[in-house]
């Protein structure tokens, strides 16, 4: 199938931001996750343990023809009194979601053992994050992008002390969201907009930080609402 058959990728369009779209509905009904559920212990303990859920959102429509290429993100959960996450925001110029909100993360290279180096090795890249500092917890399952990525999500508890060194090519900004607030599914936006007579849905969970939107969504949007369906199964 030609390229030119595939739904164009949002980004790609003119003048489209996804901030503009409106919100079609929030999940203010469903329950959030206490606070201690979110504790390192608790973490460690649902993923020894993990109970029977499923992903709700697993892929995105497609708008490449390439060949899918496998790819890890680190959720890093930093071990703060209130765990946040480390999420990252990348540079414009880059050729797949580009300006977005985004995981440390980045495609398999052939001499990394599995998802887990991945991650490890791409955050360590990306964000300079030393892997002394961090302690896989598992996986979540795949999420495949509409770039064609397999993205495997590993999520990870990392010790304070930590020092950080962004990779200016990659990442125009390094910044931490309460975990507190991303498993609050009242933040959990959902987004519907039409294009070239198909529709396309989307989470969101945008954040105030200081006097900057974080605007969250897409990818990063739904593996978080999957780690939150992991929590709270």
């Amino acid at each position: 199938m030609p390229l030119n058959s595939f739904p164009t990728s949002l980004s790609n369009l003119p003048n489209f931001d996804p901030r503009q779209v409106p919100v079609a509905s929030v999940d203010s009904h469903l329950p959030s996750v206490a606070l201690a559920a979110l504790q390192p212990a608790a973490l460690r303990q649902r993923f020894a343990a993990p109970p029977q859920w499923r992903p709700e959102v697993r892929s995105e429509i497609r708008f490449s023809d390439r060949t899918p290429l496998h790819a890890s993100v680190l959720v890093p959960i930093i071990m703060r009194e209130h765990p946040c996450v480390l999420l990252t925001e990348r540079t414009k110029h880059l050729s797949t979601h580009s300006g977005q909100i985004a995981f440390p993360g980045g495609k398999v290279d052939a001499d990394d053992l599995d998802a887990v180096s991945t991650a490890l090795r791409e955050a360590q890249e990306e964000v300079g994050l030393d892997p002394v500092f961090v302690q896989v917890l598992g996986t979540l399952p795949h999420y495949v992008t509409g770039s064609a990525f397999v993205i495997t999500p590993v999520v990870a508890l990392v010790q304070t002390g930590f020092a950080l060194s962004r990779n200016t090519n990659e990442v125009a900004d390094i910044f931490e969201v309460p975990l507190e607030f991303l498993m609050n599914p009242a933040h959990h936006q959902r987004h519907v907009f039409e294009t070239q007579g198909l529709r396309r849905e989307w989470f969101s969970m945008p954040y105030q930080d200081g006097a900057t939107e974080r605007f969250i969504w897409g990818a990063t949007a739904g593996m978080l609402r999957n780690f939150y369906r992991m929590l709270v199964a």
